[in-house]
């Protein structure tokens, strides 16, 4: 079954519950998160007219999710990608990826850029397959152990 893309709003409903989800993660596999280690985000910055939150959803649920917002002119920023555990292995989170980056692309910018963890092994190999490449760490986030940023082509433009 494919799932149903959606555009919503950083304070939706279920983008909340997503990224709570997605928090009580982060939370149970490197403690407490502190603002003065990572980037922070506000529900506003995943709204427009500089963002986005994709919501993928299967029979009505939603599963997965993932934010975009504006780093500077022609780039933005890939934040609180998650898919629900019981919904992992189905492809979502290429599903996720490529619908962040059309938003990217009908929200004007040219390149995104993304950070993650170094365990987090799939979301690693997914990205890099994806095409970001690896650059220097721009945002501080002390988790992060991978940046990456993707100059966005006609492939991400359909």
């Amino acid at each position: 079954m494919e799932p149903v893309v959606e555009i919503r709003r950083g304070e939706d409903p279920d983008a909340l519950a997503l990224v709570a989800a997605m928090e009580d993660e982060v939370v149970s596999r490197y403690g407490p998160v502190r603002s003065d280690r990572t980037s922070t985000v506000e529900t506003g910055e995943l709204s427009p007219p500089g963002g986005a939150f994709v919501v993928l959803t299967l029979d009505g649920r939603a599963v997965a999710g993932g934010g975009l917002r504006r780093l500077e002119d022609g780039v933005g920023e890939i934040k609180r990608m998650y898919v629900l555990p019981d919904a992992r292995g189905q492809g979502l989170g290429r599903a996720l990826l490529e619908a962040i980056e059309a938003a990217a692309v009908a929200l004007g910018y040219d390149r995104v850029r993304l950070d993650t963890a170094h365990d987090l092994v799939a979301a690693v190999t997914l990205y890099r397959a994806a095409g970001y490449e690896p650059i220097p760490d721009y945002n501080g986030n002390e988790y992060a152990t991978f940046w990456g940023e993707k100059r966005l082509t006609s492939r991400e433009r359909r």
